[in-house]
């Protein structure tokens, strides 16, 4: 099903005045991210007009329409209304025109308007959308912050990753999601993860149960919502298989599109996993900082190497 926001909880939100609301508009929807500055198709210009977006008339064009004849201005708003718009915003205190309440009557438009700049309005706006609409998935895994890094647990059931996120949490970082990790994409390079509404802080533990780790750590133990900034493969270890020894390569899963930074950590009896995703993710923060330390090894054994030759 494809995400979308009620009209009416965008105009609650963000405190956008009615001057005309046709009836039965409380089941309008927005499926669309982003807002539009109806500029050139005032000017009748449609090509590649999205028109699921929010519209919005900004100081510019209400001069722009100001200079045209009521005649124009009925036309401009009754091409633009014609294409089937969600809502229309009049920004900066600008009053709606009333070739526009009237146009908005013939095709059943809501005309808001609101005090609020427009470059603030759009921004403000396209993030709320975004937050709401983006592209999203369910990931069985398990979510966690360490050092500020998303850490994104993966792989079969039974290999411990809840057990795992219970130490971490012990060692005083949070848990954002056990189980299922719903993932947001909010933009090109950003994945925002976050647990289902009803197992949110909760974490079960086989043997014991499901058990409430805010209630029994904490506030400090837990977060809503965190990036997803590396993905943490756990398998159990396998004889023979080559693990990677020095972190030259560079591996990524995608998710939604997006490349997100990932690595194989296998688990065997006496293996503190705890530890090691602590330094993977300070490992991966300092990478983000350009410096990775598996480059500067042999970048340093290069130049042992060279003065050895030289020394010849």
């Amino acid at each position: 099903m494809q995400p979308f926001v009620k009209l009416t909880e965008l105009i609650k939100e963000f405190d956008l005045k009615i001057e005309y609301a046709p009836e039965g508009y409380e089941l309008y929807k927005i499926f669309q991210e982003g807002v539009n500055r109806a500029a050139l198709q005032l000017t009748g210009f449609f090509d590649n007009f999205d028109s699921g977006r929010v519209q919005l008339i900004g100081g510019v064009e209400h001069i722009f329409l100001e200079k045209m004849t009521s005649e124009q201005r009925t036309k401009a708003f009754d091409d633009l209304f014609d294409f089937g718009i969600p809502i229309i915003i009049f920004a900066h205190g600008m009053p709606p025109f009333p070739e526009a309440i009237e146009m908005a009557k013939k095709h059943n438009i809501v005309v808001t308007f609101t005090e609020e700049m427009p470059t603030n309005l759009i921004d403000a706006m396209s993030a709320w959308l975004r937050t709401h609409l983006g592209p999203e998935t369910t990931i069985h895994g398990v979510l966690v912050e360490v050092y500020g890094e998303g850490c994104l647990l993966l792989g079969d059931s039974g290999v411990g990753k809840s057990e795992t996120a219970i130490e971490l949490i012990k060692r005083g970082h949070r848990l954002i999601a056990d189980d299922a990790v719903e993932i947001k994409k909010m933009s090109a390079k950003t994945l925002v993860g976050k647990a289902p509404e009803l197992i949110r802080y909760f974490i079960e533990l086989r043997g014991i149960g499901i058990v409430d780790v805010r209630r029994l750590f904490g506030m400090g133990s837990v977060k809503v919502t965190e990036k997803v900034e590396l993905v943490i493969n756990l398998e159990k270890w396998q004889d023979g298989k080559m693990y990677e020894r020095l972190g030259m390569d560079e591996t990524y899963t995608e998710i939604l599109g997006i490349k997100v930074p990932s690595l194989t950590i296998p688990v065997q009896p006496g293996r503190n996993l705890a530890v090691v995703i602590e330094v993977a993710a300070m490992n991966n923060r300092h990478k983000k900082m350009g410096y990775n330390a598996a480059k500067e090894l042999d970048q340093r054994a290069q130049e042992i190497a060279e003065r050895e030759m030289n020394s010849l």
